[in-house]
C-alpha cells in the first residue's frame, strides 16, 4: 500500500512540536523559582512532576485503551491542546508551589496522549519499515530532550514567559497538523469495547514480553544518563581545573546527537534486522556504562568523544525496541501496548535516577555509573528469549 510521502515528516514535526512541552519547564526552572519565591528544593519537585504526570497518564490511557478505542489523530490533537493549556498556565501570576506542580503534572499527563500515540499513528501507517519510521519519531523526542540545555544558553535574550508561550503555540500547531493532515492510518484496527484485561493481555505473548523487558532494561540506563550528563561534565571540570567545558552547550550536543543515531539505527535495522541491531546497541551501550570510571583520567577530547559516543548508543535501540513491541502486540491493542510499556519504562527511570542521586551523597566514586549497566544486561537477556 502506497503511503503519501508527507505523512512521516508531518508526524515527526508534530512530535517534536508537542514534546517540547515536556522539557520547556526545565529551560526556565531557575526563573520560576525566583519569580514565585520558591525554595531551592522546588527545583527537584518541578522536574519530577512532569515524569509523574506522564506515568499516571500512560497508566490511565493504557487501562482505558484510549488509543485503540478512539481515533489516534483526535487523541493526539486533544492531548496537544490540553497539554499546551497547562504549560501556558504556568505564566499565571498568583501561583503557589502546589498549583505550579499541578500544572506540570497535568502537562505530563497529556503528554501520554502525544508520545506513545504518535508512535501508534506511525505504526498504523508503516507495517514494513516501522523501525525507520520510529527512528525519526524518537529522534524528534531526543532533540526535545536536549533543547532545554541549548535554551538555557538563550534565555538571557528572552523573557521566561516567552519560552512557555512559544512552546505551547508549537504544541497547538503540532496537534492541528496531525488532526487536519494525518488521518487514521490504513493498518489501524479499532477496538470498540472497553476491556480492562487488555492492560494485562498484551503480556501473555512471549515475544511481547521479551521486547517489553528489553525496553525496560534500556530505560534503566537512558534517562539516568541524560540526567547526569551535566554532572559528568561538571565532575570532569572539577578534576581538571585547566578544562572549562560549557556544560549547557555540551549537554545539548551529547544528548542531541542521539537523534542522529535513532535515524541511522533505523536504516541499519532495515538491512541487519531489528532485534540484532537493538541487541548490538544495548551491548555497546553497556560497555560504555562499564568504561566510564576510567574516562575521567583521560584527555578532555577523548572524554568528550566518549560521551558523544555514549549519547548515540544509549538511545539508538529505543525506536527499535518500540518497533519490536508494536510488532509483537495484537493489531487492535497496539496503542495500549505501546502506552503501557512507556508507563512502566518511565517508572523505572525514576528508580535508576534516585539510586545514583542517593549514592552520590555517600561516595564520590565514579564507579557508581557502572550500575547503569544492569539495565542493558537484563535487556539483552530478555531479547535472547524473543523467537522472531
Amino acid at each position: 500500500m502506497k503511503i503519501s510521502k508527507h505523512i512521516l515528516p508531518l508526524i515527526v514535526f508534530a512530535q517534536f512540536c508537542c514534546t517540547s512541552l515536556w522539557f520547556a519547564g526545565n529551560g526556565v526552572m531557575s526563573e520560576l523559582v525566583i519569580h514565585y519565591n520558591l525554595s531551592p528544593s522546588a527545583l527537584g519537585h518541578l522536574t519530577s512532576a512532569v515524569q509523574l504526570g506522564f506515568i499516571l497518564g500512560t497508566l490511565i490511557f493504557a487501562i482505558l485503551s484510549i488509543a485503540d478505542r478512539f481515533s489516534p489523530s483526535r487523541v493526539f490533537f486533544g492531548s496537544a491542546l490540553l497539554g499546551a493549556v497547562f504549560n501556558l498556565a504556568v505564566i499565571w501570576e498568583d501561583h503557589s508551589l502546589s498549583t505550579l506542580l499541578l500544572c506540570r503534572v497535568m502537562t505530563g499527563f497529556f503528554l501520554a496522549g502525544i508520545y506513545p500515540v504518535g508512535m501508534k499513528i506511525a505504526a498504523d501507517y508503516y507495517k514494513t519499515g516501522l523501525g525507520k519510521s520510529l527512528g525519526f519519531l524518537v529522534g524528534a523526542l531526543v532533540l526535545g530532550t536536549a533543547f532545554p540545555h541549548l535554551l538555557k544558553e538563550l534565555t538571557d535574550a528572552f523573557l521566561w514567559k516567552t519560552v512557555l508561550i512559544v512552546t505551547s503555540s508549537l504544541a497547538l500547531l503540532g496537534g492541528v497538523l496531525i488532526m487536519l493532515l494525518v488521518p487514521d492510518g490504513p493498518y489501524r484496527q479499532t477496538r470498540r469495547n472497553l476491556n480492562f484485561s487488555a492492560f494485562f493481555q498484551v503480556f501473555r505473548d512471549r515475544n511481547f514480553r521479551a521486547a517489553a523487558f528489553g525496553y525496560f532494561g534500556h530505560m534503566w540506563e537512558l534517562y539516568a544518563f541524560w540526567a547526569f550528563v551535566p554532572v559528568l561534565l561538571q565532575t570532569y571540570n572539577l578534576s581538571h581545573p585547566e578544562v572549562t567545558f560549557n556544560v549547557s552547550l555540551w549537554s545539548f550536543l551529547i544528548i542531541g546527537i542521539g537523534g542522529l543515531s535513532c535515524v541511522l539505527g533505523g536504516y541499519v535495522a532495515h538491512r541487519k534486522g531489528t532485534k540484532s541491531t537493538a541487541s548490538a546497541a544495548l551491548l555497546l551501550s553497556c560497555a560504555c556504562c562499564l568504561a566510564v570510571p576510567w574516562m575521567f583520567a583521560l584527555e578532555s577530547d577523548i572524554f568528550i568523544g566518549f560521551l558523544l559516543l555514549w549519547g548515540m548508543l544509549v538511545i539508538a535501540d529505543s525506536p527499535l525496541l518500540s518497533t519490536l513491541v508494536a510488532q509483537s502486540a495484537p493489531a487492535e491493542l497496539k496503542g495500549t501496548a505501546l502506552t503501557i510499556v512507556n508507563c512502566i519504562g518511565f517508572a523505572i527511570t525514576i528508580g535508576s535516577i534516585q539510586l545514583l542521586s542517593s549514592l552520590m551523597l555517600w561516595t564520590s566514586s565514579h564507579f557508581i555509573y557502572t550500575l547503569l549497566a544492569i539495565g542493558p544486561l537484563l535487556g539483552l537477556a530478555a531479547l535472547r528469549k524473543k523467537i522472531t
